[in-house]
């Protein structure tokens, strides 16, 4: 069953560039927390099926970092890390590396680490070893779940599809 995003606005009707806009402007000015964790759903869809070479994946997968660099809510940049994942968005792995290391949300730093794993972050590995000394179990758990599953999945020959989590 597909996950529905409260679109009370029917931003899915609009054009890719005014649900951009809308998202966007939602995320950076909305106080609402319940309203960004919807841009950010509605936003990242918009990267769906794109890659990096497209403008549009790079306006969201830029919009998403702004999300973890900036919102105050942890449950809002959970989100955003999941984007990052869902939509492959490789080049923010960096950013997500710091989320994981330097959040002061719990809750963000599990979904930070996590969404390395789904991607198959592998040249992160060294850096996700650091979070095995976190003062957050959960945040350690999720380190030492991430580094065991790159064990056994590092000499198979998968590829990494984003399709497969949604």
């Amino acid at each position: 069953m597909p996950i529905e995003v409260f679109d009370e606005y029917n931003l899915r009707k609009l054009s890719d560039e005014e649900r951009f806009s809308i998202c966007e402007e939602t995320l950076k000015n909305e106080k609402d927390e319940s309203k960004r964790w919807d841009a950010v759903w509605l936003i990242g869809e918009l990267a769906e099926n794109k890659d990096e070479n497209d403008p549009m994946f790079n306006k969201v997968s830029d919009v998403i970092e702004w999300v973890l660099n900036n919102d105050d809510n942890g449950v809002v940049k959970h989100e955003a890390c999941f984007q990052v994942a869902a939509r492959n968005m490789r080049q923010k792995i960096p950013v997500l590396v710091n989320t994981a290391l330097h959040n002061k949300s719990i809750l963000t730093q599990h979904e930070a680490i996590e969404s390395l794993g789904l991607m198959r972050a592998f040249e992160a590995e060294p850096l996700i070893r650091k979070a095995l000394n976190d003062p957050s179990s959960d945040v350690r758990e999720t380190a030492e779940f991430v580094i065991k599953r790159f064990a056994r999945i590092k000499n198979r020959d998968v590829v990494y599809k984003p399709s497969a989590i949604l």
